[in-house]
């Protein structure tokens, strides 16, 4: 059974730093490109990052030069490094599976809350 359980989000200042990880299990990782998405209230869901199967990442205009995306095929584990966090970013932080970068997700975990506010 596929499962993917995002943690680290919380409460941070405008300006401040977060990481989130995320820890799957049930499937190989090398398999899928991964990725993560946010959706905050009333707002349609947001691809964040993505990195393919052979390590190349992407990234929206909106977080690009902010956030950092990684990958550890061998821990099945994935983070999203913060930085210069902003309120426009409080939303839910989901980690995804997908077969390729820009395809739909095929699997997501539960979320974790990031609010950005002073």
């Amino acid at each position: 059974q596929v499962q993917l359980v995002e943690s680290g989000g919380g409460l941070v200042q405008p300006g401040g730093s977060l990481t989130l990880s995320c820890q799957g299990s049930g499937f190989t990782l090398d398999y899928y490109a991964v990725g993560w998405f946010r959706q905050a209230p009333g707002k349609e869901r947001e691809r964040l990052s993505c990195i393919s199967r052979d390590g190349d990442a992407s990234y929206a205009d909106s977080v690009k030069g902010r956030f950092t995306m990684f990958r550890d095929n061998l821990e099945t584990t994935m983070s999203l490094q913060m930085n210069g966090l902003k309120p426009d970013d409080t939303a839910v932080y989901y980690c995804a599976t997908l077969t390729r970068c820009g395809d739909a997700y095929d699997y997501w975990g539960q979320g974790t809350q990031v609010t950005v506010a002073s």
